[in-house]
């Protein structure tokens, strides 16, 4: 297949007409606007059935760096509608393939780490209380992320005592004390 009917399938897929492909190609940023068109058309999809034979698409594209950034788009917006841990690593597990034919070592490695982090996200939601071991396990993305979105006061304990960076304990020190956590 050529880049060309890669964009091309890819924009036909999620019904996405307006994208000049000639264009599309030409451009890498264009085609990367484009992919993350399809892959927010995707996501928002039911099924997930297509979405490994997309990523596979995507990471045919030469730059690697705006095919990266179209994945974790994805994981992203996935790890954001599953409904818990054991969905997120299965879909994510049949993904693994694909992510390990980037050439860059940089880029597989991200694509993992999002993909780790979301599954220690998704079980912390899921009730699992971490440890700061654990915490330092994931990416100071996601313990900041942790910090502004979790809702649990011992989660929030453990990232302002464990936490990397100062700013992202002092985000989870004043959530922890603040009224918008409670629930009565």
């Amino acid at each position: 297949m050529t880049l060309h009917s890669d964009v091309a399938a890819l924009l036909a897929e999620a019904g996405i007409i307006d994208v000049d492909v000639d264009e599309a190609v030409a451009d890498d940023h264009a085609r990367t606007s484009a992919y993350l068109r399809v892959v927010s058309v995707i996501a928002s999809s039911r099924s997930r059935e297509r979405d490994r034979a997309i990523v596979a698409t995507i990471l045919r594209d030469p730059d690697e760096m705006g095919a990266k950034t179209a994945v974790v788009a994805l994981v992203d917006e996935i790890a954001a509608k599953a409904t818990g841990p054991a969905e997120f690593r299965q879909w994510s597990d049949g993904l693994l393939p694909e992510i390990d034919r980037l050439k860059a070592e940089g880029h597989r490695e991200f694509i993992r780490r999002r993909i780790h982090d979301w599954q220690f996200y998704l079980a912390v939601e899921d009730g699992h209380a971490p440890t700061p071991a654990e915490l330092a396990e994931v990416t100071d993305w996601m313990q900041r992320y942790l910090a502004e979105w979790s809702r649990s006061p011992a989660v929030l304990a453990v990232v302002a005592e464990s936490a990397r960076t100062r700013k992202t304990r002092n985000i989870a020190k004043n959530r922890a004390g603040s009224r918008e956590l409670r629930t009565d």
